[in-house]
Order: C-alpha cells, then structure tokens, then sequence
C-alpha cells in the first residue's frame, strides 16, 4: 500500500471515529444525523463547485452509492440509539472489511493468501469478544450492526470504480446531496421539525463536517490503492472508537470488549497483508 494512500486512510479513521461518538453522544441520534448531513452538503458545496470535475460515466454510481448511503446513516443512527457505540462500531467497522474480501476473491476473482485468512478468523473472534456473553439490551443492535457491515462493504467496493469518473470531492457532494436531503426529509416526517430543531448545534454540525471530510481521505486513498487494503486500514478506528466511548461516552467498556476491539484491527491488519 503507498505510503500516502495509507497517511489518508489513517486521517479518515480518526475523523470517522471522532464524528461517530458525537452523534453516538446526542440525545436523538435520527434527528442529529439529518442536522450533521445537511451541514456537510451545504459547508462542501463551494468547495464542490470550484472543483468540480465528473464525467458522464459517474452517473450510475453517484445514484447507487446515494442509496447505500441513505440506507447507511439510516441503519447507524437507529443502532446508537439501540445499543452502545462501543458494541455497533467494532462489529459494523470490522466486519466490512472481511465483506470486501470476500467478495474480492469469490466475484471479483481476486487472490486471497493464507495470512489474510487469518486476518478474518482474527476478526470473527475479536467481534464475538466485543458481543460478549451478553447481549445489548435491544436484541436487533447486533442485525444493525451486520447490516451496516454490509453496507459498508457494498459502497466501498462500488466507490472504488465510481470514483475513477470524478474527483473525490465532487463525487462525495454529487452523491451525498440526495441521500442527505432524503433522510432530512424523512426524519422532519416522523421525529417532527421541533425535535430536529433541538439537535440543531454546533456538535452535529462539527460532525456532519468530519463525516464528509474523513469519506474524502477514504475516496482520495482508493484512487491510489487497492479496495481491500483501503478498507482494512481505515478500519483502525475500530480501536479509536472503543477508547472514545470509554472516556468521552463514559460507556462501560469491559476488558473483554476492548480486546475484541484491538483483535479486530489486528485482523485487518493481516487483511492487508499479502
């Protein structure tokens, strides 16, 4: 993996995580995620504009990543208010790479080496440490959390011949301004415009921003390095995360769900290995 290409998905895992916990934190996840993507549309389009550069060829994917990502922030927000950040991230974050692996070798038909094998048992263990014996207090949190993996894997895959249509930024914007204005719409019909008004602040703001900026790293590393290891090393914020709920969150973060957490990003890493 390039050097830089690793620098930019390092950077999008710190972002990721840190934008995770500050809608993880509010009291209406739903109605924080709508005020977070509608302020990271609106704060990018200048940037969007004067950089704009998409071929005619992007259109396809710009709908079908739009989708994935309305469906996305849908499953995320319902699981933080479901369950722990601690729980869904480690799961949703590290299961998706394996996905991605998966799909790499038996669609795609690309390699997998013995070592990358390993990874993927590593991560099964590590997200059966980071379960638990017992289960979240809602029983879908750990179905939210799989199907956000899923998700995950799918616009990561997608992405990766999207984006060789348009510059990162432009095809961040393109794609996001539907889903962003689509789950608004959606969240003002079923919380109300007062509950979505109440999370209006500057801590959704802040991570409506972080959400679009650290997707750009992820989009500006995958032009220069395979799906699969982009995947891999961003989902270092696996660990990122576990640590913020702890000390931010004041989650109840047990030994056994932080060492899942750290056998997951192990894990990965070997996911990256050839």
């Amino acid at each position: 993996m390039p050097p830089l290409a690793f620098t930019l998905a390092i950077g999008a895992a710190v972002l990721h995580a840190f934008w995770n916990v500050l809608l993880a934190r509010s009291r209406d996840p739903e109605s924080a995620t709508a005020v977070a993507l509608v302020a990271a549309v609106v704060v990018f389009a200048p940037v969007a504009a004067m950089r704009f550069e998409a071929e005619f060829a992007v259109w396809p994917y710009i709908v079908a990543t739009s989708m994935l990502q309305l469906l996305y922030f849908a499953l995320l927000a319902t699981a933080y208010r479901k369950a722990e950040l601690s729980f869904v991230y480690p799961i949703a974050r590290g299961v998706a790479p394996v996905i991605v692996l998966v799909v790499s070798v038996v669609v795609l038909g690309h390699d997998a080496s013995p070592t990358q094998a390993v990874g993927v048992v590593l991560v099964g263990l590590g997200v059966q440490l980071v379960r638990g014996p017992r289960r979240p207090t809602d029983p879908h949190a750990l179905a939210f959390a799989l199907g956000i993996a899923s998700i995950i894997a799918s616009y990561t895959l997608l992405d990766k011949r999207g984006i060789t249509h348009a510059s990162p930024i432009t095809y961040l914007e393109l794609s996001m301004i539907p889903a962003a204005l689509g789950y608004a719409v959606a969240t003002l019909a079923v919380k109300g415009r007062a509950r979505v008004q109440a999370e209006f602040g500057v801590s959704a703001v802040v991570a409506g921003i972080l959400s679009f900026a650290a997707y750009t790293l992820v989009l500006a590393a995958l032009e220069r390095a395979s799906a699969a290891s982009v995947a891999a090393v961003r989902e270092t914020s696996v660990v990122m995360a576990t640590a913020f709920a702890a000390v931010v969150l004041l989650e109840g973060v047990t030994r056994l769900r932080l060492a899942g957490a750290v056998l997951v990003v192990c894990g990965i890493a070997l996911l990256v290995l050839r």
